[in-house]
């Protein structure tokens, strides 16, 4: 059987999850500016990174283990909105320019820095753990997946575009590529916007803020509920 199908349908959805925005994308975007396309990459991987991660968990059924203790899920949800409010803050003191210059020196550290960040917020991420709790897992499986049906706020109209059968390698091989070519493709057009714009930075350090803040608040809401 060729593999390349499942491949190119892979990316596709690796790409259609990544982009539309959101916590994940507003990190990447913050560090990008902030720090320069390495960091953006860097911090790209620290979300991948977590995705691989969901993804062994799957496999050792670590991720059916979240999803039989609520308390579990709704704890990891918490502190998921708690540092999503903490980069919040530090976003907004970006935008508002109260933060001190980085040192070029410095790059390297703060790319580890927002690989870290990513890393931990994807993996309290209620979106990423529900999608490897669901879609995921089915990724895994035998069967056929409607590709596009779940893409981010527009999936209903584009159901039935693109049908593939899950449970190949090259499926799951080709979504990982679909994301890696989103973390590298992003930071490098936030950076070439950046030359571009003088008030670049200050506006996607503060739109970072606003969109962190916000998806912090639901989650702390959601984690709530669930433990009241």
């Amino acid at each position: 059987m060729n593999p390349l199908p499942s491949l190119l349908a892979g990316a596709v959805f690796g790409l259609a999850l990544a982009a539309p925005p959101g916590p994940m994308n507003a990190v990447i975007a913050e560090e990008s500016v902030n720090n320069g396309w390495l960091a953006g990459v860097r911090t790209g991987l620290g979300a991948m990174t977590a995705d691989a991660t969901f993804l062994v968990g799957s496999l050792l059924g670590v991720v059916t283990f979240v999803e039989r203790f609520p308390t579990v899920r709704a704890v990891m949800i918490g502190i998921g909105g708690v540092l999503m409010c903490y980069f919040a803050y530090g976003a907004a003191m970006d935008a508002l320019g109260e933060t001190e210059p980085v040192p070029s020196g410095d790059t390297p550290r703060r790319a580890v820095t927002g690989f870290r960040k990513a890393f931990v917020l994807a993996l309290t991420n209620p979106y990423q753990i529900l999608f490897w709790l669901t879609i995921g897992v089915g990724l895994l499986q035998p069967g056929q997946l409607d590709v596009l049906s779940y893409t981010p706020y527009v999936g209903s109209d584009l159901a039935g575009l693109l049908l593939v059968r899950t449970g190949s390698p090259a499926l799951i091989l080709g979504f990982f590529v679909g994301i890696g070519i989103w973390i590298t493709g992003f930071p490098a057009t936030l950076r070439a916007a950046q030359r571009r714009v003088a008030a670049f930075t200050p506006v996607v350090a503060g739109v970072s803020a606003l969109v962190l803040a916000g998806f912090g608040v639901v989650f702390l809401v959601d984690a709530v509920r669930t433990l009241t």
